[in-house]
């Protein structure tokens, strides 16, 4: 069976984790299409146990002080720390392995 849902009807754009609604719940990873219109900005954060991925589909945004524009894949470590803002709107798929609850530290 082939099954429809729609960007909107996730949370903040995020469709994998452990969280509701989703649209497969699991730890291991969790999986978010972003969208963020020009100023739209997130404070600083680290996890401590997993690794992000943030690949820029469209726009430009700055995360630490860098630029990263279209194409760019950013992987963030466990413990490094990063801000996030959008210097155009634009588009991010992100990817946090393992999806571990409860592992955003606000900075």
């Amino acid at each position: 069976m082939i099954e429809k849902y729609r960007l909107e009807e996730m949370v903040k754009g995020w469709f994998i984790g452990n969280f509701e609604p989703t649209l497969y719940q699991t730890n291991d990873v969790e999986v978010g299409i972003k969208q963020y219109k020009a100023g739209d900005h997130e404070v600083s954060h680290h996890h401590k146990i997993a690794t992000e991925f943030t690949v820029v589909l469209n726009g430009e945004v700055e995360m630490s002080g860098k630029r990263y524009k279209r194409g760019d894949i950013v992987k963030i470590n466990p413990g490094i720390s990063t801000d996030f803002k959008a210097i155009t709107d634009v588009t991010t798929v992100v990817v946090k392995i393992p999806g571990a609850s409860n592992d955003k530290y606000v900075d």
